[in-house]
């Protein structure tokens, strides 16, 4: 298979997994919605396919879930920072562990730091920052430990073989 396709297709299956589980495993903490579906997503995203095909999900995801009213903005900063360092963080690692320290970072912290000045202007949340990282967190951090033992559980029977084809 093409290289370029299995991206195109495997990112697509992502989106489609994160916009639908965003929706059916959400709780609201604060001002933000969160969804551990998505830090799932970053994380195998992020070690499946690289730091800017990763964004790139989660940037569509975060589109498509705000278009059907399931999201907010926050959905924005709060995923594509996570993935992005999920990625790179994979990439220069190749550790699983590393893919979700990143999106701990990018996500936990980053994205909560990214989505306050957005909160406070556009959706007129007036709480503190202090607020956001704890949400943030958390939702990454459910999500991330998810992601990290999905991959874990099948990374040498199915996801090694299929990479090793990919080189060939």
């Amino acid at each position: 298979m093409n290289k370029r396709v299995y991206y195109l297709t495997l990112t697509s299956v992502l989106v489609a997994l994160g916009v639908i589980g965003g929706s059916l495993f959400e709780f609201t903490v604060g001002v933000a919605k969160v969804a551990p579906m998505q830090h799932l997503i970053n994380v195998v995203s992020g070690a499946l396919l690289g730091p800017w095909w990763a964004v790139t999900q989660a940037f569509l995801t975060s589109l498509v879930r705000n278009l059907l009213g399931t999201g907010t903005i926050l959905a924005f900063p709060g995923s594509m920072f996570g993935a992005f360092l999920s990625g790179l963080f994979f990439k220069y690692t190749k550790k699983l562990l590393a893919a979700v320290f990143g999106e701990l970072i990018g996500t936990g912290i980053i994205g909560a730091f990214a989505a306050y000045p957005l909160a406070a202007w556009l959706l007129g949340a007036k709480g503190a920052l202090w607020l956001f990282v704890p949400s943030f967190f958390l939702s990454a951090l459910v999500g991330a430990i998810v992601g990290y033992a999905l991959l874990k559980s099948i990374w040498s029977s199915v996801i090694q073989p299929q990479l090793n084809r990919m080189q060939k």
